[in-house]
């Protein structure tokens, strides 16, 4: 009987020591949204020495903790409103992919309590609240050795705006903020120093993933990414009624910025984006120029955008738009091609074409971008935006095809003096032409390409 109370104490004594060593984010239910959530924030510290046992840390001192080393890049993770109280999807994930691609501090500030509740709007007034609490902890870890230049924010939703407030309060010296998703109910609108404002860090970089409901619309950062234009989201329920949708119909479109984010630490590729003033002119081929950031590429979205930090900061004024289209599933890469036209009609036309390319073995891909419809004039040049799900490092055939998508009236020819297909993925490739053809409408045209040749290369 002793050996037995001894046990069963030991065990108690073991699990109360797990319990206060491993501490999860705070999982809540329906029930917590109903009644409410006093604010409590948890700050839960994760690194490579500790990665599947959370460390919490003590609200205002950081000489207690046993793996925080104010030497190296400490993240904090900040999530939204959860009206649900349920734990964020990704942050598992999130945790697992930034300690694997760096060696740093991660911490997950845990607000579920406060931010739980069916009224969004009183999550909203204890954002103040959650940057105060901040503030005061890495007040902490400055007087130890941090430095300003090394704390990096990713805030997601409501998370991004709580970055931003404490941004501001260091005088925007904090190294980087990214916002994923900033949210734009109660922030709409509001002047700099009410939301998240490219001044808050050193460099700030936001993804807008439903800027048409959920999210902020205007820029926030240094540089703003709007994936798809920044509303509808491949692979997103477009109505709340079917099979399987229901609530992912309001929240798809504004968690996929972070599913993009993920994307660009899993590395499987990078998403490459442009800079250009809008979606509409991104489409119609006017902005896939990159030499300005040589020696580099275009900016590539997600953990690795502030490689381009300097350039986009001296800019005058230092805010950048980019878009770029993905695809629905992960790790939503779009391979992109310019396919450009020089007519010879005499008239002008307008139209469409649909691109297909085939690879030496007989596999054919249809580009899944919806380009607007180009304008074709004698002896200029048209560009026509073209991405696909897949990739093929050589092409043996192409195919297009022309129409102006109208029911009824005349069929048209599109006689072209040049084709040149060439991929801005991988601009390193050989452009690949076809020289004086004609295209009817409606009529598939399929030939193999050829090395473009002279000017055209």
């Amino acid at each position: 009987m002793l050996k037995l109370l001894l046990f069963i104490c030991l065990t108690c004594w073991v699990r109360s020591d797990t319990e206060q060593k491993c501490q999860e984010f705070t999982d809540l239910s329906i029930q917590s949204a109903i009644t409410g959530t006093d604010l409590i924030v948890k700050l839960l510290l994760y690194t490579r020495k500790n990665q599947n046992c959370s460390e919490s840390l003590s609200e205002y001192n950081s000489t207690d903790s046993t793996h925080l080393d104010v030497t190296k890049k400490t993240v904090f993770i900040i999530h939204g409103y959860r009206p649900t109280g349920s734990t964020p999807v990704w942050l598992s994930e999130i945790k697992e992919l930034l300690l694997s691609v760096e060696d740093l501090n991660l911490i997950i500030v845990d607000w579920n309590k406060g931010a739980t509740t069916l009224n969004y709007f009183t999550a909203v007034q204890k954002t103040k609240t959650v940057a105060d609490i901040l503030k005061k902890w890495i007040d902490q870890m400055l007087a130890h050795g941090a430095s300003l230049d090394s704390i990096y924010m990713i805030g997601v939703s409501l998370g991004a705006h709580i970055a931003g407030f404490v941004g501001q309060m260091y005088n925007g010296k904090l190294g980087r903020i990214t916002g994923l998703d900033p949210a734009g109910p109660s922030f709409t609108g509001k002047p700099p120093n009410e939301r998240l404002d490219p001044t808050d860090a050193l460099f700030v970089d936001v993804i807008h993933s439903d800027i048409d409901a959920l999210g902020y619309r205007k820029p926030l950062g240094n540089i703003d990414f709007y994936p798809n234009g920044g509303t509808d989201q491949p692979g997103c329920p477009q109505t709340v009624f079917g099979e399987l949708k229901g609530f992912q119909y309001f929240k798809c479109d504004h968690q996929r910025s972070v599913f993009l984010f993920l994307s660009s630490l899993q590395q499987s590729c990078n998403i490459t984006t442009y800079p250009c003033d809008s979606y509409f002119n991104y489409k119609s081929g006017k902005c896939i120029n990159c030499e300005a950031f040589q020696p580099m590429s275009c900016p590539i979205l997600g953990y690795y955008a502030d490689k381009w930090k300097n350039y986009l900061i001296q800019k005058d004024p230092p805010e950048t738009k980019a878009y770029f289209d993905t695809s629905a599933d992960k790790p939503f890469c779009m391979y992109n091609y310019f396919v450009d036209f020089i007519t010879w009609n005499k008239s002008t036309r307008r139209g469409f074409i649909k691109i297909k390319i085939t690879d030496n073995a007989g596999n054919t891909i249809e580009s899944k971008v919806n380009s607007e419809a180009a304008t074709f004039q004698q002896y200029r040049q048209a560009s026509v935006l073209a991405g696909f799900y897949e990739d093929f490092e050589k092409i043996s055939r192409i195919s297009l095809t022309f129409s102006t998508r109208t029911l009824t009236g005349p069929k048209y020819k599109l006689r072209i003096l040049r084709m040149r297909l060439r991929s801005i993925t991988y601009p390193e490739r050989w452009k690949l032409c076809r020289y004086d053809f004609v295209l009817l409408e409606n009529i598939e045209t399929i030939f193999k390409p050829i090395p473009c040749q002279g000017r055209d290369k």
